[in-house]
């Protein structure tokens, strides 16, 4: 029996640029794998992002990383996201996924996933072209929290999360086999440990089960948790019951 070495929360070195954008490249090349192998029936499934089947998730997908290959299809979403927030009501986060969405709904599976194979390393040279200046510039969120964000944040966290959990949203839907390693999907989960640490504050003992997992500690520790490492990204995302420390939101 192997016992694993608990990490100090502290020590978790953030997500620099670069690596960011090769964990992004990764995250894209292994969505469209798993995509291909989807039938007819698991391109129809549910997801539990509520208005959504697995096509319609992953036309949200496709808008953002065009978005992010284009700066005028940026542009563009932006400005009608925001006319649907002041005319619905609702928040930019929701009226942008809407848009990428609505713009695409005409596509087949097949025609979605040529799209996004095509439009990934495209995607990942976009945003790791972002000048520094404009990475640090801020942006007012209203959905999950209402916060500011630089847009190195968005480019370079959100978007790999984002990717990353509609992924086991996917396998969650459809029963496909959610492939994980520990040098991509362990490094994308200790990544969220250490925002969650940040943003609660409190000592924890946190051991995290799975090949994406490990056993990670603050402030020399508290009553241990023990959760699936993808359960507890999940959780955080807002796809689960929480309590406790647990309920404090991540964005996804």
């Amino acid at each position: 029996m192997t016992t694993m070495i608990a990490v100090d929360v502290t020590t978790i070195p953030a997500l620099g640029h670069g690596e960011a954008m090769a964990l992004q490249a990764t995250e894209l090349d292994r969505a469209v794998a798993v995509l291909r192998t989807l039938d007819d029936d698991q391109w129809r499934a549910r997801t539990v992002c509520p208005d959504w089947d697995v096509r319609q998730m992953w036309l949200h997908v496709l808008g953002a990383c065009e978005a992010g290959a284009s700066m005028r299809k940026n542009v563009h979403q932006m400005r009608v996201a925001r006319k649907r927030r002041k005319d619905s009501g609702v928040s930019l986060e929701a009226g942008l996924s809407g848009v990428q969405v609505a713009e695409r709904e005409h596509l087949s599976p097949e025609d979605l996933v040529e799209r996004l194979e095509l439009i990934a390393p495209k995607t990942v040279k976009g945003r790791s072209r972002t000048p520094r200046p404009i990475r640090a510039m801020k942006i007012g969120i209203d959905a999950p929290v209402v916060e500011r964000w630089s847009l190195g944040y968005l480019i370079d966290i959100i978007y790999l999360r984002d990717a990353w959990m509609h992924r086991v949203d996917t396998a969650r839907a459809t029963g496909v086999e959610l492939v994980l390693t520990a040098d991509h999907d362990g490094r994308i989960v200790a990544d969220v440990v250490a925002e969650w640490a940040r943003r609660h504050g409190q000592p924890f003992t946190l051991e995290l089960t799975g090949i994406a997992g490990g056993v990670f500690t603050a402030d020399g520790g508290g009553e241990p948790v023990v959760v699936d490492a993808v359960e507890f990204c999940s959780v955080l995302a807002g796809r689960g019951a929480a309590t406790g420390l647990l309920a404090t939101i991540v964005p996804f």
